[in-house]
């Protein structure tokens, strides 16, 4: 964004000091994201200690001086760090992200070596520099911005554990003092496209099913059983037939689907960042949004039958399949996993029944934006990209959101952050873009300034 003339632009100020902060801020990501802090089983716990204690160093150094850790059976440190609010009157902003990232996966995919942080046209490319580290540094800048003394108090959560899955998610609202707060900034999110500020204002829930099927003691010659002897993968494959119908939407029973009346993805944008082959449709009707985020999909994930490649001329005695269910924001989990269970275990395809295993599941979120935290919010995004904020959802879901909404129920939860749709977090050459990080540091500032001048006034500033 250009400096604007500082006798028309009054945040100018604000946006020259987060421009004098950019080259640390830089190199501080780099700094974290050459850290292959990866909490899942099987990788070393040294550099889970190295990343925490960067950032516990970080948090002094931009002058914040609570800071602690807060240990939970087999999960990576929590850092946990407060700074009292300024006045009695000033309001307390909850600040969330993660320092762990996936694992690079399959290294030949990617450009550059995954821990390697390496610049690109106006980024960098690093295995968790987008998802979340971006954000955690996103978080800090706004810290120095105001030299460690924000408008409003703050509490910072950065979580070491949250990619894996962690008793985290289940902790806040057993310690509610701790992380009571009148508003939370969960910055594990971003921007629908680069340079479109987007507010994520819903998350699907999420649910595991296993089904499986088994029919014969052991292989039979197909060529003299096939025909009469039931074929496992064949029932199956029957039973999955029926979790769609024609156009590809989801025809389970009792799984909510409502109109999306927010902003969504162009059917091309989609059809690039999935990487869908040339010529074929997409699944379902309706538009996108109603098919990403306020309705149900219901996708295979894994699947147990012999390979081809080892495949013998028999019939196949068991098969089995995984199956992960996304369900509507505001769905009762439980209910949604039921709806699945049920119309599966009432299938009976060929007269062979299924044996249907529920597994674990997690609750969708759906954010209230009428409050003084969503107006500032909304001002400090269009500060900061300088165009109106959208409203997206998001099939992915964060488990963590839930919970520290129950620890502070009356705290509004807002979901922004530098990371974008197109920066292939997950995936081999994920990126940050610095214009993104620049305008999240912005939209952090103007955020807290805009919050405390709101909160003081009642609602009328």
């Amino acid at each position: 964004m250009a400096a604007m003339d500082p006798d028309t632009d009054p945040d100018n100020d604000l946006q020259a000091r987060v421009d004098a902060l950019m080259d640390g801020l830089r190199s501080d990501l780099e700094r974290l994201a050459a850290i292959p802090s990866i909490a899942f089983p099987g990788f070393p716990p040294e550099p889970m200690q190295e990343a925490h204690d960067l950032l516990v160093g970080l948090l002094h150094d931009a002058g914040v001086e609570h800071v602690e850790r807060i240990d939970l059976p087999d999960t990576s440190p929590v850092i946990f760090a407060e700074i009292p609010p300024p006045t009695p009157d000033a309001p307390t902003v909850l600040l969330y992200s993660h320092y762990d990232v996936q694992p690079p996966g399959d290294e030949s995919l990617w450009r550059s070596p995954p821990f390697t942080p390496t610049r690109i046209e106006g980024g960098l490319r690093a295995r968790g520099i987008a998802d979340d580290k971006s954000n955690v540094i996103a978080h800090l800048g706004m810290l120095r911005a105001f030299g460690g003394r924000p408008p409003v108090g703050v509490k910072i959560v950065f979580e070491g554990q949250e990619e894996y899955g962690s008793p985290f998610d289940d902790y806040p609202p057993t310690d509610p003092d701790r992380f009571a707060c009148d508003a939370m900034v969960i910055a594990d999110l971003g921007n629908l496209r680069p340079g479109t500020p987007t507010l994520t204002t819903g998350l699907r829930g999420a649910a595991e099913v296993v089904v499986e099927v088994r029919t014969l003691d052991e292989p039979r010659h197909s060529g003299e059983f096939g025909g009469a002897a039931p074929d496992a993968l064949l029932v199956l494959l029957k039973a999955l037939s029926t979790l769609h119908d024609v156009h590809g939407d989801v025809a389970v029973a009792g799984l909510r689907r409502d109109e999306w009346t927010g902003t969504t993805y162009t059917e091309d944008e989609f059809r690039d960042l999935a990487g869908v082959q040339d010529g074929l449709p997409l699944l379902g009707s309706g538009t996108l949004g109603e098919r990403l985020w306020s309705g149900p999909a219901v996708t295979v994930i894994g699947l147990d039958a012999p390979t081809v490649e080892h495949a013998a001329s028999a019939v196949v005695p068991y098969a089995r399949a995984k199956l992960n269910l996304r369900f509507h924001p505001l769905q009762d989990p439980h209910e949604a996993r039921a709806a699945l269970v049920d119309h599966l275990a009432s299938l009976k395809p060929f007269g062979v029944p299924v044996t249907v295993t529920p597994g674990d599941t997690g609750p969708g979120y759906e954010a209230a934006t009428g409050g003084p935290a969503y107006r500032a919010a909304r001002t400090a995004l269009k500060e900061a990209w300088g165009t109106d904020a959208s409203y997206v959802a998001t099939g992915g879901s964060i488990p963590l959101v839930n919970g520290l909404a129950q620890a502070a129920p009356g705290a509004e939860v807002l979901l922004f952050g530098a990371q974008d749709s197109m920066c292939n977090l997950h995936a081999p050459n994920e990126r940050v873009l610095f214009s993104e990080l620049r305008a999240t540091v912005v939209a952090m500032c103007a955020f807290v300034r805009e919050y405390a001048a709101d909160f003081r006034s009642g609602g009328t500033a």
